[in-house]
């Protein structure tokens, strides 16, 4: 595959896909990103992950995300990371996603990229169900 299917590939997808830097600017920021934080490309490039991190957890992101960056290693692996996001509006989606660490070729952590899912619908309905199931157990023990 060539370069320029790859970069096809981000395009289309569905997932959003965002690449930062070594430090935390946004340096890819596909269609389905536009979509899913209503940011265009103009408001995201080249700007810190903040505009999507909720103020309560960029503490605990960006400690993260500096170790993974001088370690070269994250401690989620492939593991499916979820998390609350904001949207440009200003409401909360819940997001899951995976990252995965690029390299430049002398090996060193040049940018890390996450593909990103919107689970805020499905998250409220399990929400919803285990509300329902609580509540039917209570109403079964009374």
């Amino acid at each position: 595959m060539q370069l320029a299917d790859y970069k096809q590939l981000v395009e289309v997808i569905g997932d959003a896909v965002v690449v930062c830097d070594a430090a935390g600017a946004i340096t890819v920021w596909n269609d389905a990103a536009v979509r899913m934080f209503g940011f265009t490309r103009e408001d995201a490039m080249g700007k810190s992950l903040d505009i999507i991190i909720p103020e309560r957890q960029r503490t605990r992101h960006w400690d993260g995300y500096h170790k993974t960056m001088s370690t070269g290693q994250t401690r989620y692996g492939s593991d499916l990371l979820r998390v609350p996001a904001l949207h440009k509006d200003g409401h909360t989606l819940s997001i899951a996603f995976t990252v995965a660490i690029l390299h430049d070729e002398e090996r060193n952590v040049a940018a890390i990229v996450a593909v990103i899912r919107d689970e805020t619908v499905r998250w409220g309905e399990e929400r919803k169900l285990k509300a329902r199931v609580a509540q039917l157990e209570a109403e079964a023990a009374a």
